[in-house]
């Protein structure tokens, strides 16, 4: 029997694994809120948002006081109020009430992260939004308490939202006269199809004999199932102008809000019961016969075939939407913790290794039954490798919401009108790649907002709209991600840029720089081109931690800007982190991977090349000059090189670089592993991986190995590699 100590310690846990969900949950449903507070800034009469916004509210609140979080119960009391109100038409919703609420929102989150011994100053804020809160509330409002009963049973709001997904069953009866009215029923019938799924079966039994046929009159009515996500009303507005020439009746048998929990349905007599086909003992006598129902009713005359075909339909298609609901139900997501979702991913790296050891012994026994195995593993490995990263994989989206936040607070600190406008929401990237994307997003974001976009009257001044915008987008290509920052600001000027970094003595006039060099050097340590320090910028702090935070994603940054117009900034970004596609190469006896995604081409490199270039390690490339870096010597590999050479050109940067090596390999996939702290030192390299065999491969860092190019060029020949272009 478990000991007392056991079962407290037990339940102990699973109470703390239900805040913890209870957390999760809320801090999900204030991103909703976020989300729909800044919309309603800007569409303060959109009904679904504010619906959204309460809520929201509403399940913190509720949710909140299940698990004990009174504090949040009771200061979210009356901010539910207030939305209420807004949602009965007595309040109004202005900027300012919706920047009290954000301020609101932001009380919450620290609510749910603080200790039991909240900051004084926290309280004081709280106070203040609540009587903020109180003071826009209608008289009548004014007393309305929250009780511990309402803390714990507060029924759940009616909203205004619309079921999901409801059945309806219609029964359309036309008067034999309604042609006479100019009505053509099938355009009905079309005009429900229009609402949703729609299945119409006619009964055609009172069609007279032809003789007694009155050409002008409607002998047919119809039983229709309609599977719509509209309401009632709409449907009714469908019949709007017939009440007079048709016999309606509308009547809702399912809806996802769960008027019946069960897959199955009512049985066939049930229906024709509800639809007034036959009575209860009709059916009684029917059933004693025990005979197929439907042919029993017809049989004895009861009901028409298309009355039992119409009950039967509907029948089937309430059962297979609920089926559907069911299985829908049943894979919805689960919360991982993200602990877990990182050693599966390691242990996967460790199976594609040992998958391509397998692979080459099967090669080397040229064994046919081991191959085959090989073979098989390989395939099943790709498809766990693919799957498992696609877990890790987050929608851009998920970060757009905190921007806008972000860019709203910095149009009003700035006093600037800035819009955000976001493109790409669907595009994914590895968890860990958007967690530590964050901070330089948000880096250049308030970069863009101060030093991009002008004031409303210089705006004005240079034929501009008022209002300046910064665009937000993310996309694919190839095996990278693109996230583009681009405004339609002042734009920057080399000149000005190059005469502050020689004020600053980070170049010296000397320096030949291209304009998209000059463009580069806001990215050096203590480089700003603010006029004065304000909370914003103009420390120098901040671009350089930007450049080294998108390196350290093995990610690269580039700048396009004209002086009037605007600046982009494009981040160009690997899928993920933990396996990516490279070029395997070899040096003597040394295996190298250079990643793929900025692999050019390959080309040969003789020593008539060589002599041709007069002493510097630089190639032609069909009539451009290329730089490049021999890994001999970068890495000290004192053995005679060989007569004919292999250069890898790779891209960055809009930089052309080679890197010269003994012999390429081919692509290799490549699980990453970090290397030791004893290497920390060394730049050039980004971490390794086990090859096939067991031996380690190193992984070039494309973005060292550039910058180490341009300071040599720049120490023997005062030009960087730009200008050899």
């Amino acid at each position: 029997m478990e000991s007392p100590e056991n079962q407290r310690t037990g339940k102990k846990a699973e109470e703390n694994r239900h805040v913890l969900a209870f957390k999760e949950e809320a801090w999900e449903r204030l991103a909703e809120l976020e989300e729909a507070l800044l919309e309603l800034e800007n569409n303060p009469s959109d009904q679904d948002l504010l619906d959204s916004a309460f809520r929201a509210m509403h399940t913190i609140k509720g949710s909140a006081g299940m698990f004990g979080f009174e504090d949040i119960v009771d200061f979210t009391h009356n901010i539910e109020t207030v939305f209420d109100c807004i949602r009965e038409g007595s309040i109004e919703i202005t900027k300012d009430l919706v920047a009290l609420a954000l301020e609101a929102h932001d009380q919450i989150g620290k609510l749910l992260n603080e200790s039991e011994n909240p900051l004084p100053e926290d309280r004081e804020t709280r106070k203040e939004i609540t009587d903020a809160f109180l003071n826009i509330l209608p008289e009548s409002n004014q007393e309305i308490k929250v009780t511990e009963e309402a803390h714990h049973y507060e029924k759940e709001p009616e909203t205004t939202q619309k079921p999901e997904l409801s059945i309806f069953r219609i029964r359309f009866k036309p008067t034999s006269g309604i042609f006479a009215t100019g009505t053509n029923p099938l355009l009905i019938l079309n005009e429900l199809k229009e609402l949703g799924e729609c299945k119409a079966i006619a009964h055609a039994g009172n069609i007279t004999e032809l003789e007694q046929l009155d050409p002008e009159a409607c002998y047919t009515w119809w039983d229709i199932i309609l599977s719509t996500r509209e309401s009632k009303n709409e449907i009714q507005d469908v019949f709007i102008f017939l009440d007079d020439s048709c016999d309606i009746q509308i009547d809702l048998v399912d809806t996802d809000s769960g008027l019946d929990l069960e897959d199955s349905y009512k049985k066939l007599g049930e229906i024709l019961i509800d639809r007034g086909d036959i009575s209860h003992e009709e059916l009684q006598k029917v059933i004693k016969n025990k005979v197929l129902l439907g042919k029993q009713l017809q049989n004895e005359g009861l009901v028409q075939p298309s009355q039992v075909e119409s009950a039967l339909e509907e029948q089937k298609i309430v059962r297979e939407t609920r089926e559907k609901r069911r299985k829908t139900d049943s894979v919805s997501s689960i919360r991982v913790a993200s602990t877990k979702l990182d050693k599966l991913v390691d242990l996967v790296g460790e199976l594609v290794t040992a998958q391509a050891r397998l692979s080459q012994i099967a090669v080397e026994k040229e064994d046919s039954t081991v191959l085959s195995i090989a073979e098989e593993v390989e395939r099943l490995t790709a498809e766990l490798r693919d799957s498992t990263m696609s877990v890790r994989m987050l929608t851009f989206g998920t970060t757009f919401n905190r921007f806008k936040r972000l860019v709203r607070d910095l149009s009003t600190e700035l006093e600037k009108d800035i819009v955000l406008l976001t493109n790409g929401e669907e595009t994914e990237l590895d968890k860990n790649v958007i967690e530590q994307l964050n901070d330089p997003l948000v880096h250049l974001l308030r970069n863009a907002a101060d030093h991009g976009i002008e004031s409303p009257e210089e705006r004005i001044a240079a034929g501009k709209p008022s209002q300046g915008k910064i665009e937000l987008s993310a996309s694919y290509s190839g095996a990278q991600v693109l996230i583009k920052i681009v405004d339609d600001g002042y734009g920057m000027d080399p000149a000005s840029i190059r005469q502050k970094a020689i004020d600053k003595g980070l170049i010296t006039k000397e320096s030949k720089l291209s304009d998209k060099d000059c463009l580069f050097l806001i990215f050096e340590p203590g480089f700003s081109t603010a006029k004065e320090v304000s909370n914003v910028s103009g420390r120098g702090v901040g671009m350089d931690v930007v450049k080294k935070a998108i390196e350290n994603l093995r990610g690269v940054v580039d700048i396009d800007s004209v002086i009037g117009v605007g600046t982009t900034i494009t981040v160009k970004l690997p899928l993920t982190l933990a396996i990516i596609d490279g070029l395997l190469v070899k040096v003597h006896d040394e295996f190298y991977v250079i990643p793929l995604a900025f692999v050019e081409e390959c080309i040969e490199l003789t020593e008539q090349d060589i002599k041709h270039a007069h002493g510097r390690n630089v190639t032609n490339v069909r009539g451009q000059i290329v730089p490049y870096v021999r890994l001999r010597e970068q890495f000290n590999i004192c053995k005679q090189r060989l007569p004919i050479e292999q250069v890898v050109i790779t891209e960055i940067e809009g930089h052309r670089v080679g890197f010269v090596v003994d012999k390429v390999v081919g692509q290799h996939q490549t699980v990453i592993k970090n290397l030791s702290r004893v290497y920390k030192d060394i730049d050039t390299i980004s971490g390794a991986t086990i090859m096939a065999d067991g031996t380690v491969a190193l992984i070039i860092d494309i973005n060292k190995h550039l910058q180490l190019v341009e300071k040599e060029y720049n120490a023997q020949y005062g030009s960087t590699v730009d200008a050899l272009h």
